[in-house]
């Protein structure tokens, strides 16, 4: 098994993944594609378009091109590599393939959703470029990389059929702030980010089972390790999705009745560097050994020895068997926002374009830069931020102008009710600490500058006094209208500049 394998399948049905776009499907469906069941095949079988087959088949391509689909991934997150599952599909596989990714907003409806996908902006990077299948095989990509995607794109080379798709990677769930963050969950749960990085046996079924969403559906969604023959007791290391400080545990041994564990224990540590523990790890007890009984819940709440903030947990069972679910409720320890990135490619779209907005009054800058997501670093985002506001047209510089103050208004005139308001009275503060008849006189100098050009007077106020501004007013005064847009343009660059900085910082 390949090491990108132990990671959880982002595209499980049970996870909530779905195929919700093909441009063909005409001998087997798309859905086919995130069957959790091994692909199958029945001799004789056949519909009243063809051959039976458990998987995704397009017609035969009579005209250049490609067929593809797109899938949502169950739960958004960096992907770590692809399995393109051929089974059965002999003389009617593609020759090849490629894979995409994006992330968009999952806050939208399925029509929005679809635009989304579709629309020129939207940005879409290449995981896997076009490479040779084999049919009737696992034909398994290791990818690399650390943006956060919600969709991925599939592209077959010319035509065929394609059992199944699974895509492996690390869930990124969208970061919470304020009082939501603050809220009890389950911080081992696979949709909070939690998974199993190493278990003593899994002969069975995976221990990934433990952290599924819902209740397990029959002994084979559980962890169910062989009957022990020597001394010692089974266990799996679950790295948490956050650390945090754990209230309570739950763990169900449903549908184990001759085969669930005697009692069970956990112990935790907790890690700071992001690494995971070794052999020598202080592990600590959490839960002390407690007897389990047959088919049945239980909770342990006063039992918890120690809730400080832990990063994993070692669940052990003795000496053996079969476990359901494993729950571990409780709040996650406060987290930087590092360098703001990671937080702001996760916002929703409604709340990205209002901070956004915030930084420049565009609306088209504002569009473009949440199409441009997600970005890998803070000097990408910063990056595009320049090159898309110098590519836009003069129209859209002007709609930004009008978003601020004039230099000099009232306090009332500034705020206009918004953050932008908001930020151009700190950015002014040097005006608003001069004489009156300073600001007498900028202000006359202002609906000169506004006569003449047609616009407001537009400067990056930070650290600059009234006088310094008047100055340089009185200077641009004589630019002609081409210059002074350009320059005005300029100075609303800085001003989104400082504005971003100030909102991805910790």
């Amino acid at each position: 098994m390949s090491d990108f394998q132990k990671f959880p399948n982002l595209a499980s049905e049970r996870l909530g993944a779905r195929v919700i776009a093909a441009n063909d499907e005409f001998f087997a469906p798309k859905e086919n594609l995130l069957k959790e069941s091994k692909p199958i095949f029945i001799e004789g079988k056949y519909t009243d378009r063809g051959k039976w087959m458990d998987g995704w088949e397009t017609r035969r391509r009579r005209t250049p091109g490609h067929d593809w689909c797109i899938v949502r991934l169950g739960l958004p997150g960096t992907i770590r590599g692809a399995i393109v599952d051929t089974s059965y599909f002999t003389g009617n596989y593609p020759e090849q393939c490629s894979l995409e990714a994006c992330a968009i907003s999952l806050e939208t409806g399925r029509n929005r959703e679809l635009a989304a996908l579709h629309a020129p902006s939207t940005k879409w990077y290449e995981l896997i470029s076009q490479s040779d299948l084999k049919g009737d095989s696992q034909n398994e990509f290791e990818i690399r990389g650390d943006h956060r995607f919600t969709h991925v794109r599939m592209k077959i080379y010319p035509d065929g059929g394609v059992a199944r798709l699974r895509i492996h990677g690390e869930v990124v769930p969208a970061p919470v702030r304020g009082a939501e963050s603050r809220r009890e969950i389950d911080l081992a749960a696979i949709e909070n980010g939690g998974r199993v990085i190493a278990a003593s046996d899994e002969f069975y079924s995976a221990p990934l089972n433990l952290l599924m969403p819902g209740r397990g559906k029959g002994m084979h969604d559980a962890w169910e390790t062989r009957r022990r023959r020597g001394t010692g007791h089974d266990w799996a290391i679950i790295k948490l999705g956050a650390p945090g400080a754990i209230h309570r545990i739950e763990v169900s041994t449903s549908y184990f009745k001759g085969n669930y564990p005697d009692s069970c224990s956990i112990d935790a540590i907790s890690l700071t560097s992001g690494d995971d523990p070794d052999a020598s790890a202080p592990w600590r007890a959490l839960l002390p050994q407690s007897k389990l009984r047959a088919n049945a819940s239980h909770t342990f709440r006063k039992e918890i020895v120690d809730a400080e903030s832990v990063s994993h947990l070692r669940f052990n069972i003795f000496p053996d068997g079969g476990v359901s679910r494993l729950r571990a409720w409780g709040t996650a320890a406060p987290k930087s926002r590092g360098d703001g990135v990671e937080w702001f490619n996760s916002l929703p779209e409604k709340k990205a374009s209002a901070a956004l907005l915030d930084c420049c009054g565009s609306k088209e800058w504002v569009r473009r830069m949440f199409a441009s997501r997600p970005f890998s670093d803070r000097e990408e985002l910063l990056r595009a931020a320049d090159q898309i506001w110098n590519a836009l047209s003069s129209k859209e510089w002007l709609q930004a102008f009008r978003r601020h103050p004039r230099i000099g208004a009232t306090r009332a005139a500034r705020t206009q009710s918004t953050k932008a308001g908001a930020s151009s009275m700190k950015e002014q503060s040097g005006v608003a600490q001069s004489a009156r008849e300073t600001r007498a006189a900028l202000a006359a100098e202002n609906r000169a500058y506004e006569a003449t050009f047609g616009h407001i007077f537009i400067i990056c106020a930070t650290g600059k006094s009234a006088e310094e501004i008047q100055m340089e007013l009185h200077r641009r005064l004589s630019n002609d209208s081409e210059t002074e847009m350009r320059t005005a343009a300029e100075e609303q660059r800085k001003i989104t500049r400082l504005r971003l900085e100030k909102l991805l910082a910790p």
